[in-house]
């Protein structure tokens, strides 16, 4: 059963738990807050302020820049205030029980978003939360990058529902959030990934069970082929191991002019950051005209206000 019917408490933990309506709601939001800051300076808050008086904690076990940044500007934008902890800060260091730490948590803020790349951890803290919590990124999943990809994309393109994306590179946490967008938002989305890099089999029985149109090959440019929009990310990430292996593995998988060509002829390029240039992209792209990243960055403060509001039951 998906977080949406089971408690509630509005968890924000993957894609795949909530329904389109939502999902839209949220990106609908995200793209009113944005108009509405314009020509703002950052430091000034939203003329609405939903979430004055409220308090998010953010719980890093591993290092970030626009996740870190985004949430929490985005929550003094909306009038509320932070709180920034590591897990090394925390008595979690000393192994006390993520579920006592949501207990606690609970009584002290009034919403949760944690980086952490345990997924089954992020899921028993939600569990034991009598308040939201938010997955700021884990290694199954990034649901959070996504909302803000697809904001990006509807900027660009228009509605994403019928639209082709490809996904070039190792088939990680934000294809995975991808895979449940496809699925969920009804557009079509290509995956191209070596076959030692593949989704999960559990991944494609999910997008199989629910008649998603997501492919899944081995061949960079069958995917990108006619594509509106290519996505890519670092081939070596948080956590994983073998990086000239990988990075052998990948290097067909890279998107240069060559593979940009078998596109769109107005297709964008979209990356999560940070990016290793000349790795998975080439400078040329991520530089160029077709590249959306910059926006892409700048859309994670809006996305992320949106889904703070959606978990408090301010949306």
């Amino acid at each position: 059963m998906s977080a949406e019917k089971n408690s509630a408490v509005r968890h924000f933990l993957d894609l795949s738990d909530h329904e389109p309506a939502t999902l839209t709601a949220i990106l609908n939001e995200a793209k009113r807050r944005k108009q509405a800051r314009k020509g703002l300076h950052k430091g000034v808050p939203d003329a609405d302020k939903p979430l004055d008086g409220h308090i998010l904690a953010m719980i890093f076990d591993r290092q970030s820049t626009r996740t870190r940044i985004s949430f929490d500007v985005g929550m003094r934008q909306l009038g509320g205030t932070t709180i920034m902890l590591t897990g090394a800060q925390m008595q979690l260091a000393r192994e006390e029980t993520i579920a006592d730490t949501a207990r606690v948590l609970s009584r002290y803020v009034d919403i949760v978003m944690i980086r952490l790349l345990d997924h089954e951890m992020v899921q028993d803290l939600a569990a034991h939360s009598d308040i939201p919590v938010i997955n700021g990124l884990t290694k199954l999943s990034h649901p959070c990058q996504v909302i803000a990809d697809l904001l990006t994309f509807e900027e660009k393109k228009g509605p994403v529902k019928g639209r082709t994306i490809a996904w070039s590179g190792d088939a990680n946490n934000v294809c995975t959030s991808w895979v449940h967008a496809a699925v969920k938002l009804g557009f079509n989305l290509r995956v191209a990934a070596p076959p030692e890099l593949q989704a999960r089999p559990a991944l494609k029985e999910w997008v199989k069970a629910h008649k998603g149109k997501v492919q899944f090959t081995t061949n960079a440019e069958e995917a990108v082929d006619g594509a509106e929009c290519i996505v890519s990310d670092a081939w070596v990430s948080m956590g994983d191991e073998d990086s000239t292996k990988r990075h052998n593995l990948l290097k067909p998988y890279q998107v240069n002019p060559r593979l940009m060509a078998h596109a769109a002829k107005d297709a964008i390029f979209m990356h999560c950051l940070p990016a290793h240039r000349g790795e998975e992209v080439t400078d040329d792209i991520i530089d160029g005209p077709q590249s959306a990243v910059w926006d892409e960055a700048e859309n994670r403060l809006h996305a992320q206000k949106a889904i703070m509001q959606w978990c408090l039951g301010k949306l």
